[in-house]
């Protein structure tokens, strides 16, 4: 099912772009706004990004992905941005982008409207965060008088300050609607401001780029062809997780030799014993670590604070003997346990630990839990006889089904 979208034509859109991304480089500063023969882009140092790309007088296409606020990107149902999208889009970059989860939007325009596929109810693609100061003509202007108004630059209650910075903007913005933007409407709006040299050539040039100066064109793409087959995820991730957790709990320990007596065990076990909360020498540690990762939960006797440590710092110090306690017990055939848990008393140790399975004692709260990476890692660690049933979960490729 697809819907419309309110979004400013084609023409105005890439206009304020091009004059945003040709004053910005006036300035002589690093500019997230750009122009490329491949159409408009935006990368910032967040990780956030878009594209636009015309393709005649009546097509274009808008697509990017904003890290916090692409809700269509981190969809516990799988969400495919491209299902009934036209023949015409950049297939050869969408389909790669949306395979990997990392396409948030893709709105494209035809016969005269903004479509998209249709979200479910409160999903945010993050195109309005990432675009916001194109949308309307107020915003952009509001966003040019920034360049020069902004902290640092020229007092607002000067002659000089936003109503005159804000008038010469507006003639920059129809000029480049007009595709007339010449030297002397980038001086207009920029020589107003403090700062670096202002870079007349540089800017020129990316006006000329962009078509917003005279006797230049917009660079333009040609039409896409639709694959004949593309994957598209049958699992979100979160439902992924899910299935590899699931055969985790329902997962039996395969059978092992116990593992060596080590001096780490006594050491952890010591540590433990010193911070027993009722000071009797009982203490009980849940962990779970992996080679990057580590967390611990409360058992019934989890280790208290001691007087004058730092809690980071205790938590520090029970990580590196956890991890020097895996080590020690690591094997080259069958791996490392992934779960740890330890009782102690003032005269006795148990000890638990699960290579294979996610124990009963391990909270699941059904969103949080080992990440498949890393559990990759440790099943490619181990010879293919140790490796537990649900390691074929983790192939990546579990979560696609082909399609047309």
């Amino acid at each position: 099912m697809l819907t419309d979208v309110e979004l400013p034509a084609p023409g105005l859109l890439w206009a304020r772009w091009a004059t945003l991304s040709a004053t910005l480089t006036g300035t002589g500063r690093p500019s997230a706004w750009s122009i490329d023969d491949r159409g408009a882009r935006l990368d910032d140092d967040a990780g956030n990004w878009a594209r636009f790309a015309l393709l005649d007088g009546r097509r274009a296409v808008l697509y990017g992905h904003h890290q916090e606020h692409s809700d269509t990107t981190r969809s516990d149902a799988p969400f495919d941005p491209l299902t009934g999208a036209p023949d015409w889009l950049p297939w050869d970059e969408l389909t790669p982008l949306a395979e990997s989860i990392r396409l948030g939007f893709v709105i494209w325009h035809e016969n005269g409207r903004w479509s998209r596929v249709r979200y479910r109810d409160g999903l945010d693609d993050g195109m309005p965060m990432l675009l916001g100061a194109l949308l309307t003509a107020d915003a952009a202007l509001t966003t040019l008088t920034r360049v020069v108004t902004g902290p640092g630059r020229p007092d607002p209650g000067d002659p000089g300050g936003h109503d005159d910075v804000r008038a010469a903007g507006e003639r920059l913005l129809t000029a480049a609607v007009r595709g007339e933007v010449t030297a002397t409407h980038l001086e207009d709006l920029l020589t107003r401001r403090t700062g670096p040299a202002l870079e007349t050539t540089a800017a020129l040039a990316v006006a000329a780029r962009g078509g917003i100066a005279p006797a230049s064109r917009p660079p333009r793409i040609i039409p896409g062809q639709r694959p004949p087959m593309r994957r598209v995820r049958r699992l979100s991730q979160g439902e992924h997780d899910r299935l590899v957790w699931s055969a985790m709990h329902d997962a039996a320990e395969l059978r092992r030799p116990a593992p060596p007596t080590t001096d780490e065990l006594a050491t952890l076990v010591a540590w433990l014993q010193e911070r027993a909360p009722a000071g009797d020498g009982r203490c009980t540690l849940l962990a779970y670590a992996d080679a990057p990762s580590f967390s611990s939960q409360p058992g019934p006797y989890p280790p208290a604070d001691r007087p004058g440590e730092e809690r980071f710092a205790a938590f520090r110090r029970l990580t590196e003997l956890v991890r020097e306690l895996r080590r020690a017990e690591s094997d080259p055939r069958y791996g490392r346990w992934l779960y740890l848990r330890v009782e102690t008393t003032a005269t006795r140790i148990q000890v638990e630990r699960r290579y294979d399975s996610w124990p009963s004692w391990w909270h699941d709260d059904g969103v949080s839990g080992p990440w498949r990476t890393n559990l990759q890692q440790e099943m490619d660690a181990r010879r293919p006889s140790w490796r537990p049933e649900w390691a074929r979960l983790l192939d990546p490729e579990v979560a696609y089904r082909p399609t047309s």
